[in-house]
């Protein structure tokens, strides 16, 4: 069974920067995409960034684009998302996610192993 394990989330002031991390297990972890999710309060849950199952290949979403940046190291079943710059209308909890039945990167939220989530909080 696949199990996402999220941490790094906390309060941090307008500006400043995080680095969530997301240890999955449960299956070969190389051979698949790897994503982050959030969802804010009273919101729709929303894709924020991916990357391929081997790294060369990241996405992310316009809003976040230039101040996040995904990135994996397979040896250690570790997907990291470093958020710097970051502003109060980045506060959600955020959610790591892997596809289940495709290798490839998945932007929409059907069909994703999930974790429990952490939150991340943007204010001064």
């Amino acid at each position: 069974q696949v199990q996402l394990v999220e941490s790094g989330g906390g309060l941090v002031q307008p500006g400043g920067s995080l680095r969530l991390s997301c240890v999955a297990s449960g299956r070969t972890f190389s051979r698949y995409a790897m994503g982050w999710f959030r969802q804010a309060p009273g919101k729709e849950r929303e894709f924020v960034a991916a990357i391929s199952s081997g790294g060369s290949v990241t996405r992310y979403a316009d809003s976040v684009k230039g101040r996040f940046t995904l990135s994996r190291e397979n040896a250690k079943n570790t997907v990291a998302l470093q958020m710097d710059s970051l502003q109060p209308e980045d506060t959600a909890v955020y959610y790591c996610a892997t596809p289940q039945r495709t290798y490839t990167i998945v932007e929409g939220l059907g069909g994703q192993y999930w974790g429990q989530g952490t939150q991340v909080t943007v204010s001064s």
